[in-house]
């Protein structure tokens, strides 16, 4: 979970108006605020692993490093359109010859030595009203960074649960250009009990979009340049 900014509390002297200037001096002199005002310190949260260069960033950087929630990155990228009561479901695509069953569970497919540029999507799963959809299913499956797809592991695979807000997180890199196609992500999305949505997610500009047979621009993802070099990307599900 986020961690919430510390709450400082601080106290304050009270000296009585109503008692003699002289006793009113000798209290103030001798009064001392309690040490006990320090900020609080909580339990640190955990980190995911991202690879050998986590264990050698100095410790004045680390906090660069954590997580940001769904909120913080969607927020500094292009707008969207206001979410109402009649949107369109997302476009269902094709699942493509690659797709793995079983999956791991887990909101980063980054490993040691994962190379390509770092990427984070974040987003939600709504219903057409607009409402969001919790514990909906979210699997992501894609090339590596050299346009490659891992058919005996589960490299850049792996599929998460959606938050009580409907959020969802996922940390990769941005993908190779698999031959034929353009730049994508393949995903499979499924509220609790409900139909499964295939699809897949695209990168606005790429100039292979125009070639690419079966490009859904309803599918572009937004998508921004974050700080560290990397990519910040959004992109919201609508369900039937």
């Amino acid at each position: 979970m986020h961690r919430l900014p510390w709450t400082v509390l601080s106290r304050r002297k009270a000296i009585g108006a109503t008692l003699m200037g002289a006793l009113s001096l000798v209290l103030a002199a001798c009064g001392r605020k309690p040490e006990g005002d320090a900020p609080a310190t909580g339990p640190a949260e955990p980190r995911s692993a991202t690879g050998p260069e986590d264990a050698a960033a100095p410790p004045a950087s680390a906090a660069t490093t954590e997580p940001q929630p769904a909120t913080v990155v969607a927020d500094r990228l292009p707008p969207t359109p206001a979410c109402g009561d009649d949107d369109d479901p997302t476009p269902a695509q094709t699942e493509g010859p690659y797709f793995t069953p079983d999956s791991p569970e887990r909101a980063s497919l980054l490993e040691p030595g994962t190379a390509g540029t770092r990427m984070v999507l974040v987003g939600r799963v709504l219903t057409t009203g607009c409402r969001p959809v919790a514990r909906a299913l979210v699997d992501f499956w894609h090339a590596d960074a050299d346009g490659v797809y891992d058919n005996v592991g589960y490299r850049m695979r792996g599929h998460q649960y959606t938050d009580a807000d409907g959020r969802y997180r996922l940390e990769t890199v941005v993908p190779g250009l698999y031959p034929g196609r353009t730049r994508h992500f393949h995903v499979k999305v499924q509220a609790p009990g409900g139909p499964v949505l295939t699809t897949q997610l695209y990168f606005p500009g790429e100039p292979a979009n125009a070639r690419d047979g079966i490009f859904d621009a309803a599918l572009e993802m937004r998508v921004a340049d974050a700080g560290d070099g990397g990519k910040e990307a959004a992109f919201d599900f609508v369900l039937a």
